[in-house]
């Protein structure tokens, strides 16, 4: 008992510093857990910044494409906090605990929740544009065509802004992942409370092959200027770019050949938005608002290295017009093409040559012509654009382009267009990472058989907030 009384009374007074140093060490290892996490929190988010900067690249879109939406780099978290602060190595376990909380918060008040628990993303481009127009636009925002002269036109708007949302299914038939896109802006009517329909897509991807469905620009010509000024249609419309937003399914099959050289064959049936003859012809009949058509593009690619790469693809479309009892053939051959010899300079642009090609967006409506009520004759057609980017400070961009469709005028009578050219440049200035300033201008100048050349200047002052 002597022994026990001797021992116990030492053991009381160690007990609680024995204590405090576990306790210590436990505190200091939830500490090092979570500057580990930290860490690594801020190398996922380099990581996720350098893709996104690849897949920009690789897909050049421009801020419409944003005929493609994308995302802020960082958005703010409550009280001020930016998403990817970093948490200093010497902060306490409570302003830890504080920080992380504040970045769960955020992430329940800014996602979107879809009925079948699967990921869905809001996304798009907020746009405000300032325009003015010389004396021939015909009163038009943007006019497609120099028209007669008239009052010189200015004004403001936000009709081209963009809402998308961007989703991903479960996995899907051996093993496909199922995504898509539906795209919406406010340029259906004069009013912005109009909401039209853009683009959707849903699309089942395998390894080296995917099967698509929805509504999207012609297979044979993916690719878009890049313009904040032109988004309620393609840039460059009515000059070169064939671009009218088609119901069609698709089927895409990847082959490499080694592994920086391949091709991406894509062949499908898409439905053209069909038009009447061109004015003045003998017209009396109906035409069948809709045709099947189908189209190709086979793209050669190869990587020069992780940031250079080249890419060509020949297409077609073939169809017929149905109106009056007679079939108009509606067919072409094109080509469109990326290059990138240096890092801060791209070339990339596309040309067709074919008939009656005002189903898939001329422009203007010259797709064909009907003599004497049983005649039918195809207006024959060939144009193209091309676009010379630059990327010069971190947070500028130049883009230089020109576009043109040169209709056949022995195809024509007098006073229809033979010629539209277009050329002009921007620069895109990132005033933050999802904020762009645009300035635009160009110069329109269209040839009337007979009547001489037309031209219209266009100015555009853009503010876009990707989203």
């Amino acid at each position: 008992m002597v022994r026990l009384s001797r021992l116990f009374g030492p053991a009381m007074v160690l007990w609680p510093l024995f204590l405090g140093a576990q306790t210590q060490t436990d505190l200091t290892g939830i500490l090092e857990r979570l500057d580990r996490l930290e860490r690594e929190n801020r190398a996922l988010t380099a990581e996720v910044r350098a893709l996104r900067a690849k897949i920009d690249a690789s897909t050049e879109s421009p801020a419409p494409q944003p005929a493609d939406g994308q995302a802020a780099d960082a958005q703010a978290v409550p009280d001020g906090v930016p998403a990817n602060t970093p948490v200093s190595p010497g902060a306490t376990l409570d302003d830890k605990v504080e920080i992380q909380g504040q970045r769960i918060g955020e992430l329940a008040q800014t996602k979107v929740e879809a009925s079948q628990k699967f990921p869905i993303r809001l996304t798009g481009m907020a746009l405000f544009n300032a325009f003015q127009n010389s004396r021939q636009s015909g009163g038009l925002e943007y006019p497609l065509v120099a028209s007669a002269p008239g009052a010189a036109t200015d004004g403001a708007t936000m009709r081209q802004t963009i809402v998308g949302l961007e989703y991903r299914g479960p996995e899907a038939l051996w093993g496909g992942n199922v995504h898509g896109t539906v795209y919406m802006d406010f340029a259906a009517g004069a009013s912005n409370q109009a909401v039209r329909m853009r683009t959707g897509s849903i699309e089942i991807d395998w390894k080296d092959r995917s099967i698509m469905a929805g509504i999207e620009k012609p297979i044979f010509n993916p690719r878009e200027p890049s313009s904040l000024a032109q988004v309620a249609v393609s840039p460059l419309t009515g000059a070169g770019n064939l671009w009218l937003w088609l119901p069609q399914v698709r089927f895409e099959q990847d082959l490499s050949f080694t592994r920086d050289t391949g091709l991406r064959a894509q062949v499908g049936v898409i439905q053209t938005r069909e038009m009447g003859p061109y004015a003045g012809t003998n017209f009396t009949g109906t035409v069948e608002a809709a045709r099947p058509g189908l189209e190709g593009r086979f793209e050669f690619f190869h990587r020069l290295d992780d940031e250079r790469r080249l890419e060509i693809a020949p297409g077609f479309h073939t169809s017929e017009t149905h109106v009056a009892g007679l079939s108009v053939p509606s067919n072409l051959f094109s080509l469109d093409w990326f290059f990138n010899p240096w890092r801060r300079v791209e070339f990339t642009g596309a040309f067709y040559t074919g008939q009656n090609v005002a189903p898939l967006g001329e422009g203007y409506q010259q797709g064909f012509g009907i003599y004497y009520g049983h005649r039918a004759e195809a207006v024959g057609s060939r144009g193209g654009w091309g676009q010379l980017t630059i990327h010069t400070l971190p947070r500028l961009d130049f883009h230089l382009f020109t576009g043109q469709q040169d209709d056949n005028s022995r195809d024509l009578d007098a006073g229809l267009i033979g010629k539209n050219l277009l050329f002009g440049g921007n620069l895109y200035y990132h005033l933050a990472p999802n904020v762009i300033l645009g300035l635009e201008t160009t110069q329109l100048r269209t040839t009337y058989i007979g009547q001489g050349i037309r031209i219209n200047n266009h100015y555009d002052l853009a503010l876009a907030y990707l989203f």
